[in-house]
């Protein structure tokens, strides 16, 4: 892990928000969708089967399948998205030092300032940044 991945964290769950906005809104589209007759082949239901053309009413094609491509996109940006974010929390989570685990979850998943986190956890400012990319080095060290 590293300190851009972490801290895309906060943008991350912003850009989660708004990806589940505009899918709920292409939902509300495609319900809204107009009802098109349309023509399709079918075989008749009794031996020997003759190719038959059947009128069925369904969503008017064109905007319906641009709104199923573009929900089909947001969906799996939505699972990057929260693939990495799971990454990240599990990344801290998996921090065996208390007070390293906490300094990470104040910076990058609660998005405070190094001055705010020294003062919660008892430090100096100077050694929050020191702390992060010492177990950062760390960490890249030993996956190697």
């Amino acid at each position: 892990m590293d300190k851009k991945t972490l801290k895309q964290y906060r943008p991350l769950r912003n850009e989660l928000k708004d990806l589940n906005k505009k899918i709920d809104r292409l939902y509300d589209r495609k319900a809204a969708l107009p009802t098109v007759m349309g023509r399709v082949t079918k075989s008749s239901d009794d031996f020997p089967y003759i190719e038959e053309h059947v009128s069925v009413q369904m969503d008017e094609p064109k905007e319906s399948d641009e709104i199923n491509r573009l929900i089909l996109i947001r969906e799996n940006r939505r699972k990057q998205v929260n693939k990495t974010l799971i990454e990240i929390e599990e990344f801290i989570a998996a921090i065996s030092d208390s007070t390293d685990r906490q300094i990470f979850d104040l910076t990058f998943l609660e998005g405070k300032k190094q001055r705010e986190v020294a003062e919660e956890v008892g430090l100096e400012r100077s050694s929050i940044s020191k702390k992060i990319d010492g177990y950062l080095k760390l960490s890249h060290n030993s996956q190697k």
